[in-house]
């Protein structure tokens, strides 16, 4: 099926920029780093935070849905803003916001209300450092390359959560877990330093393509819902989850560091083969997507075995495909990435908000292996959405060809 085609204007030589893309890419790593540890971190130590500020995982789920439904309500906003004030600002504003969200966490975080509100008004943070992200990648790496620069991108994701699951021995079970904030915050602004600056480029032609497109990525922003609402419960409940069944805390949190760094692996092998078979990557979501199900379907059982595998599918390939994501959505819009992007990722901060917060209600009053067995069903259920709009854009793309 014919691909959408790219103008040469748009590739990242004759973009009017002036960075280079491995400037791009390492900037884009790190600010998404930056923007996205506050939440993961809250995750990471839960056990230790829970007992201090004593809330249960349902407590848990909430500050983290909070978190994410504030991000996904700054999403489109913050597509607006990197597309009027450039990546450069933006992302430089997000991660000011998220070094700031990190040490208020640290000082003021004295019950689950006050935690709640801190992540809340910092969640515009993590929204505006993905978008000017995406829009960095888009406009100064060649085409033939951006399958591999948004998987590095997005290894920074499951980066933040091998981070959070280390710190639990390294840090919180040593010096306290607020500790853990200070540093973070400290290593978070220094990701200001890497933020690329640009050249202002001549306003790009106004094309229809987004607004035709929209339909079509609303139902893939339905399906990121519902496997970023399966996989953010597993980054959110695996440690409590892990000692509830009767491992050390320290061994949890290994357990969560594991899931993270196949998650980045697979990420990484999915940006390079996507720069091969462009085409086919939607296919390739939903399949990572059927795996990540059976894998949280085997957390549903008792053995620390069946934890094990469960979180190397279920973590390292259900939690991998925002990359691929992100790659289809830019190439259909070179043009206008951030609002594009915006859309689908608005549903991938709804999956984090409800995710969390329905699944987190159901282990609270049903047990964890209920949890497991529907955030199984839930991922599957994207892997059918995902598909769909995968036509829906092929059709668009021929007809935009054809036009």
């Amino acid at each position: 099926m014919a691909e959408p085609r790219i103008l040469p204007a748009e590739n990242a030589a004759t973009s009017g920029y002036s960075v280079r893309p491995w400037r791009a890419v390492t900037g884009a790593l790190t600010t998404t780093i930056a923007c996205s540890v506050p939440v993961f971190l809250v995750g990471g130590l839960a056990v230790q935070i829970g007992d201090e500020l004593d809330f249960t995982p349902a407590g848990l789920g909430l500050a983290v849905s909070a978190y994410f439904g504030a991000s996904a309500l700054a999403s489109v906003p913050a597509g607006a803003l990197v597309e009027r004030y450039g990546a450069t600002a933006i992302a430089r504003a997000g991660v000011a916001l998220a070094s700031a969200t990190l040490l208020t966490v640290a000082v003021a975080a004295t019950s689950l209300w006050t935690l709640i509100a801190i992540l809340a008004l910092g969640a515009a943070g993590n929204a505006m450092g993905q978008l000017a992200s995406n829009t960095s990648l888009s406009r100064h790496v060649p085409v033939r390359r951006q399958g591999l620069s948004f998987g590095v991108k997005q290894a920074a994701i499951p980066v933040s959560t091998l981070l959070a699951g280390a710190a639990v021995p390294a840090v919180a079970l040593t010096v306290g877990w607020r500790w853990a904030f200070v540093l973070a915050a400290v290593g978070a602004a220094g990701a200001l330093l890497l933020v690329p600056s640009e050249l202002t480029a001549a306003k790009r032609p106004e094309t229809g393509t987004g607004e035709r497109a929209t339909a079509a990525l609303v139902v893939i922003g339905v399906g990121a819902t519902l496997a970023a609402g399966s996989a953010n419960a597993l980054g959110t409940f695996l440690v409590d989850s892990a000692v509830a069944r009767g491992l050390a805390p320290g061994t949890a949190g290994l357990a969560l560091t594991l899931g993270g760094a196949v998650c980045v692996l697979t990420r990484l092998y999915g940006g390079w083969q996507a720069d091969r078979f462009p085409a086919h990557q939607i296919a390739v979501i939903a399949v990572l997507l059927v795996a990540g199900a059976a894998g949280l379907a085997l957390m549903a059982a008792p053995s620390p075995v069946t934890l094990v595998l469960g979180v190397v599918l279920g973590f390292g390939l259900g939690w991998a495909w925002p990359g691929l994501m992100n790659f289809a959505v830019v190439r259909l819009h070179p043009q206008a990435p951030a609002a594009a992007t915006s859309i689908t990722q608005t549903g991938v901060y709804a999956g984090g908000c409800l995710g969390p917060l329905g699944l987190g209600t159901l282990a609270a009053t049903a047990g964890y292996p209920a949890m497991w067995t529907a955030a199984a069903l839930a991922m599957l259920c994207a892997a059918a959405a995902m598909v769909a709009g995968s036509r829906m854009l092929t059709r668009h793309a021929v007809t935009t060809a054809t036009a």
